[in-house]
């Protein structure tokens, strides 16, 4: 029988994103598969978040694409990258918990392209008036970064509707970048 590599992620960012710290016996049993079968796919748990990490630079780098950055108006485009990252938003929210995936000399360059490409659109939104000057791109992308860990927890826990996410999200965001004159 094989072994969906791609299902096997996606269980073990759902168990993750609840308990970070569930051992790799609960990442088997939560992917249904044996905790042989999981070390045959990953050599340990830094392999297996290592393998997460790549699957969420993968998806976020999809949303990217898919929500075409460089059309429209800033604000309309930070609306369709919201909507393009919330089905990765879970996996997000347990990466965003990793510390080792962000510091040091093994940091996948991956997060700086998204980051780069995050930033850009903030900027872009300035140049043109849209947003506020007064708080910076960078700021302006880790605050997406972090509504979006917090929207995912929150549809987790069941304190948010998923169908309330992106609309939450991006007009929270948007009404604290919004330019006021």
């Amino acid at each position: 029988m094989a072994v969906d590599r791609d299902q096997v992620l996606r269980a073990a960012a759902g168990l993750l994103m609840r308990k970070a710290a569930a051992t790799m016996d609960e990442v088997a049993r939560a992917a249904g598969i044996s905790r042989a079968t999981l070390n045959r796919q990953f050599a340990g748990r830094d392999a297996l978040v290592r393998a997460l990490e790549e699957l969420g630079i993968a998806e976020c780098e999809d949303a990217l694409a898919k929500a075409r950055l460089d059309d429209g108006p800033a604000a309309d485009a930070v609306r369709r990258l919201v909507r393009e990252l919330e089905p990765s938003a879970g996996l997000l929210a347990f990466l965003y918990s990793e510390n080792q995936l962000f510091e040091g000399d093994e940091q996948n360059d991956g997060w700086a392209r998204l980051d780069a490409n995050l930033v850009g659109l903030f900027r872009r939104g300035q140049q043109a008036g849209e947003f506020r000057i007064d708080l910076s791109p960078v700021w302006l992308a880790e605050a997406m970064y972090g509504l979006l860990v917090s929207g995912a927890w929150a549809v987790a826990e069941g304190r948010a509707a998923r169908n309330d996410f992106t609309q939450m999200i991006a007009e929270l965001l948007l009404g604290g970048a919004v330019r006021r004159d």
